[in-house]
C-alpha cells in the first residue's frame, strides 16, 4: 500500500467556526475552532441534498489527526471517499469535528470545568454545515459517529440532543464505568501519592513545564482529570476526583460519573425515549479491547434493547482486535447508518 495520500473522488473544505459556546472557556482554549467538511463525487454537479455524519474524535483527539498515516494502514477520510466512489453507500456529506481541549478532550459534554462542548457541536457545528451546504436539515438525516472517548460523545449527544441527531455509531464508546475506570482508581492515587504528594495540582503544574510524556504516568493522569473535569466539575470550575487518596469511592462525586454512564443513561427517561426514536444505532468493539469496552459495549447494546429500540435498527458485533488501530471499522459503519438515513 503506498505510503503517501490519494487523490479523493469527492473534496475536503476546511473552514473555521468561531464559537460563542466556548468564547471564555474555563480552560482557556481556542474559540475559534477548526472544521472539515467532505462533500461526495458529483456534490458541484447540481442542487441534490445530502444527509449528514458528524464525526467525532477520542481522547487526545485533534481535527488535523484524521489525516496521519501509519504503515499499511489508510486514513479514514480516504476510507470513506473511497466507499463513496465505489458507489457502497448512499452519498452523503461528512464532518470532521474539532473538539480538542488542553486537557485532552471534553467528552462531548457541556461542563463547568472545560466549557460547553456538547452545545457548541449540537448548536453551533451542525447550524454553520446547515447553512453553507446543501445538508438535508432535520434530525431523521442526521448521524453522530465517533470511537472511544468519540463513541462515547456518539451515545450521549444523541440522548441529550434527539433534537439534533437521529442515528448513532458507537466504535468502543467509553461505557460500564464501573468496568472500565473503576480499576484505574488505585493506580492513579498511588501515582499521585509517589510522584506529587497526592496532589493533581502538582502534576498539573509540573507536566504544563516539561514535554508531555516525559514521566510516567503522565497519559493516565491527564486522562482522568480530564473525565473530572467533564463529569464531576463544580459550578465555579473546581475538579472533583471520584476517589480519595487511597483510591477509595468517593460516593457523592462517583454517582455524578455514574449518571453520565451511557448505559446508566439508557436505562432511564428521557433517554430511553430518545434512543427509542434512533433511525439507526450502531455499537462495535474488539473483543480485545484493553478498557473493557467490549463489555460496555455489550452492556449499551443490551440497554438499548431494554429501551425498546426495535431490533432492525440496531447493528451489533464484537470483532476480533483491541482498542487502537480500528479506523477500518468506520466506513462500513457510515455506510450502514447512511442506508437508513438517506431517505
Amino acid at each position: 500500500m503506498p505510503p503517501w495520500s490519494s487523490e479523493l473522488a469527492g473534496r475536503i473544505e476546511r473552514g473555521t467556526i468561531v464559537s460563542d459556546r466556548l468564547r471564555g472557556n474555563p480552560l482557556g482554549d481556542p474559540h475559534e475552532r477548526p472544521v472539515e467538511v467532505y462533500l461526495p463525487p458529483g456534490y458541484d454537479n447540481g442542487d441534490r441534498r445530502y444527509p449528514v455524519v458528524h464525526i467525532i474524535q477520542g481522547f487526545t483527539g485533534h481535527i488535523g489527526m484524521w489525516h496521519n498515516r501509519t504503515a499499511f494502514r489508510t486514513p479514514f477520510p480516504e476510507l470513506a471517499d473511497a466507499m463513496f466512489a465505489r458507489g457502497d453507500a448512499p452519498p452523503a456529506i461528512l464532518v470532521y469535528v474539532d473538539a480538542w481541549t488542553s486537557l485532552g478532550g471534553s467528552q462531548y459534554l457541556d461542563s463547568p470545568g472545560t466549557g460547553a462542548y456538547s452545545s457548541y457541536l449540537c448548536d453551533e457545528v451542525v447550524a454553520w454545515v446547515d447553512a453553507r451546504y446543501r445538508t438535508i436539515p432535520d434530525r431523521d438525516h442526521r448521524a453522530i459517529a465517533g470511537k472511544s472517548s468519540g463513541g462515547y460523545g456518539a451515545m450521549v449527544t444523541a440522548m441529550l440532543r434527539p433534537d439534533v441527531f437521529g442515528a448513532l455509531a458507537t466504535h468502543a464508546g467509553d461505557a460500564l464505568f464501573d468496568v472500565a475506570y473503576q480499576p484505574n482508581f488505585a493506580q492513579i492515587a498511588r501515582t499521585l501519592r509517589d510522584s506529587y504528594d497526592g496532589s493533581y495540582a502538582s502534576f498539573l503544574s509540573d507536566v504544563r513545564s516539561r514535554p508531555f510524556g516525559t514521566r510516567a504516568g503522565d497519559a493516565e493522569l491527564i486522562e482522568m482529570y480530564a473525565y473530572a473535569a467533564a463529569y464531576s466539575a463544580e459550578p465555579d470550575g473546581t475538579v472533583l476526583m471520584p476517589f480519595d487518596e487511597v483510591g477509595r469511592i468517593v460516593p457523592s462525586v462517583w454517582r455524578r460519573w455514574l449518571d453520565r454512564d451511557p448505559v446508566r443513561m439508557a436505562e432511564r427517561e428521557p433517554y430511553t425515549e430518545a434512543l427509542r426514536s434512533m433511525r439507526a444505532i450502531w455499537i462495535d468493539a474488539g473483543r480485545r479491547d484493553e478498557w473493557y469496552l467490549d463489555l460496555g459495549a455489550q452492556a449499551f447494546r443490551e440497554a438499548v434493547a431494554a429501551a425498546g429500540v426495535p431490533e432492525e435498527r440496531v447493528h451489533f458485533e464484537l470483532f476480533d482486535a483491541g482498542h487502537a488501530a480500528i479506523e477500518y471499522r468506520y466506513a462500513p459503519a457510515v455506510g450502514w447508518l447512511l442506508e437508513r438515513i438517506a431517505d
